[in-house]
């Protein structure tokens, strides 16, 4: 997909509220755990090793975006992702931040700065 350019102000807006909404390391975690699929809001809870109330504040928030959905099961909350391309996003954030690691370490290693030759090799 080809964004317009220039971004309108209304679109910018709606890329930077997404943004923000899976901006918090808690959902991402959340995010993270849910890649197994659907969990209940207990096996979030534990695999996280929060509280009820915090899992509960971050799923309402990724709920609210439409980023998971969630299904009621009698007393009990089961919730999955409902929009898969947050992964992409993840993965695209995840590869760069894999390269800029690299260079640090090299860097710090006395390596000298990665080019893109020696990123290859």
């Amino acid at each position: 997909m080809n964004l317009p350019r220039p971004i309108p102000a209304e679109l910018a807006e709606l890329i930077a509220a997404r943004l923000r909404v899976i901006g918090d390391p808690t959902r991402i975690r959340l995010l993270d755990v849910l890649r197994d699929g659907e969990q209940s809001v207990q096996q979030l809870t534990e695999a996280l090793g929060t509280s009820q109330q915090n899992a509960s504040k971050h799923l309402g928030v990724l709920h609210a975006a439409g980023i998971v959905s969630r299904r009621k099961e009698g007393t009990s909350a089961f919730y999955a992702v409902a929009d898969k391309t947050v992964y992409e996003l993840c993965e695209q954030v995840c590869g760069s931040l894999h390269a800029q690691f690299a260079e640090l370490t090299a860097l710090v290693e006395g390596a000298g700065p990665v080019t893109p030759a020696r990123r290859a090799g």
